[in-house]
């Protein structure tokens, strides 16, 4: 996690560090020497100019006046998918107040956490947390799982204060649901968790784990579009959402494929290689290629970098174009606190 803390005054700054021995990862604190927010030219510019260079930080907090903050991050805000954790906490450390992307930006979540170790009051503004509500987008980045539309999740999370919201899931049903969801896959607007393209309501909002991970065996030279187009189309072709993928592997000898990396790279897929004694010694059965064990000294590269992420494989070997793709499914299921 990477936080910038602001603060103004001698009293802020004490407080701010406090703030600071409180968080995990990369923290800044950011003061000018004559602790004014009109002074920030000290780090290139003045305060709106300086936090815009910082928006892409995990969280922005503030120890001040809220108008400060409100004014200093007003022309950067664009998406509250894109958008850091935004913070207030006065001087005195009397109240944290959560200001921008409080459910997906996880704001709401640390303002809880820096109160009770501060000893101050979360002032939590958000309509599904004031009314004790299910809160879908928080829900999601809290397990880790891509929103399909936001159009759709503000549609749920303005209906759920009103009126009880279908949802459903092919994984295993929980014990319980989160408050103002029933389970059902009927309905016009109703929430889905699920790997797969499937859509149980009229209007639904599916949520996807990242639990798959994409194994893959190529030709030497093979473009990053024939790498693109085999990986959607297995996934396509086994109604699996591209938003499931966690990651790609393959074998060490492929670490220096263009068209690999640049595909993974454009995609955010996090990439793993493999030796061929590694890829020998995952465990399962797979389908075996005496050519490919004679290239490259495993009989099967694609199946098994899947399986090497500690998943089941679900989609075996499928060549396209040079290219050979293999899914496995990392275990995942659904709970509620």
């Amino acid at each position: 996690m990477r936080t910038a803390i602001f603060a103004f005054t001698e009293r802020g700054k004490a407080r701010a560090r406090r703030v600071a021995e409180q968080l995990d990862g990369e923290t800044t604190l950011y003061a000018p020497a004559r602790l004014a927010a009109e002074d920030f030219e000290a780090y290139g510019g003045g305060l709106p100019e300086f936090v815009g260079s910082l928006f892409d930080s995990d969280a922005l907090v503030f120890v001040g006046a809220a108008g400060i903050a409100l004014r200093a991050v007003a022309p950067h805000v664009a998406s509250k998918k894109s958008d850091p954790a935004v913070l207030c906490m006065d001087e005195a450390g009397r109240f944290v107040i959560p200001l921008l992307s409080g459910h997906i930006g996880g704001a709401n979540a640390l303002a809880r956490r820096l109160a009770a170790a501060l000893n101050a009051t979360p002032v939590i503004t958000t309509a599904t947390d004031v009314n004790g509500r299910f809160s879908v987008d928080t829900w999601a980045t809290e397990h880790g799982m891509a929103i399909s539309s936001m159009a759709l999740a503000k549609r749920v999370s303005a209906e759920i204060l009103v009126r009880d919201i279908p949802f459903w899931s092919d994984a295993e049903r929980p014990d319980r649901l989160g408050e103002g969801l029933v389970w059902s896959d009927t309905g016009e607007l109703g929430v889905c968790a699920s790997i797969h393209d499937i859509k149980p309501f009229e209007d639904t909002l599916l949520l996807v784990p990242r639990a798959l991970y994409v194994g893959i065996g190529c030709r030497r030279g093979t473009s990053e579009e024939a790498v693109e187009t085999a990986i959607f189309g297995v996934l396509s072709a086994h109604n699996l959402r591209p938003e499931a993928v966690k990651g790609v592997a393959s074998i060490d000898v492929k670490a220096d494929e263009a068209g690999l990396l640049a595909c993974c790279r454009n995609h955010g897929w996090p990439m793993a290689f493999y030796t061929a004694e590694q890829l020998n010694a995952v465990p399962g059965s797979f389908t075996q290629s005496e050519f490919v064990r004679h290239t490259v000294g495993v009989d099967n590269v694609c199946e098994r970098a899947a399986a090497a992420s500690g998943g089941d494989v679900i989609v075996a070997k499928t060549a396209m174009n040079g290219v050979t793709v293999a899914v496995a499914e990392m275990k995942w299921g659904i709970e509620f606190g």
